[in-house]
């Protein structure tokens, strides 16, 4: 009697990409971009002219695009350094899951230079960004309350200045002073 596990056909890598621009209607060049690599690349990767990559970044970046865990893929070696999504990426992905966009239209809503670096946001990779109209843009499209995103935005500053060596302690009226023209600017800013 033959094995249930036994009887699982593994789909190859290249193939699930094929099947997933398929059924998204992805152009090639679009997908190039949001994983940061060439369109030929992809082609290759797709045809097998090359085999499918190991690079853990790329790798995490099409498991990101494609809504899947990167361990789906058998090229897949778990990272020696942890994942750490941070609170931020934790409500983008709660906001984009209440809105129903699947990770290929919310990262079509961005421009094209921007889609990369929300994929790596997403992936946890890195944090929200610190220019506020890339923040903004992101609040915008979640449908969110720009003051929602400007908790975010704020504790990613001064997580930033600490890092820097600023001391948030002894210099407390400064920074208060700061994000209180912060939050005024962007309550009068459309």
């Amino acid at each position: 009697m033959a094995n249930k596990k036994d009887s699982i056909v593994t789909m190859k890598s290249s193939e699930m990409l094929y099947n997933f621009l398929e059924n998204n209607n992805l152009h090639k060049k679009d997908f190039a971009q949001m994983i940061g690599v060439t369109l030929s690349y992809v082609y290759n990767l797709i045809d097998e002219t090359i085999p499918f990559s190991t690079r853990t970044t790329t790798v995490e970046r099409i498991a990101t695009v494609m809504d899947i865990s990167p361990e789906e893929f058998v090229e897949y070696k778990i990272p020696q350094d942890p994942i750490l999504i941070d609170e931020a990426t934790e409500f983008i992905k709660e906001k984009q899951k209440e809105k129903n966009l699947t990770t290929v239209q919310f990262l079509k809503s961005f421009p094209r230079k921007q889609r990369l670096e929300m994929v790596d946001i997403l992936r946890g990779a890195r944090p929200i960004p610190l220019d506020w109209e890339q923040v903004s843009l992101i609040a915008q499209i979640l449908d969110v309350k720009k003051e929602e995103m400007y908790e975010f935005w704020e504790a990613r500053l001064k997580q930033l200045l600490q890092n820097s060596g600023f001391n948030t302690e002894n210099n407390i009226g400064l920074l208060k002073a700061i994000f209180t023209c912060s939050r005024n600017y962007i309550q009068t800013k459309p």
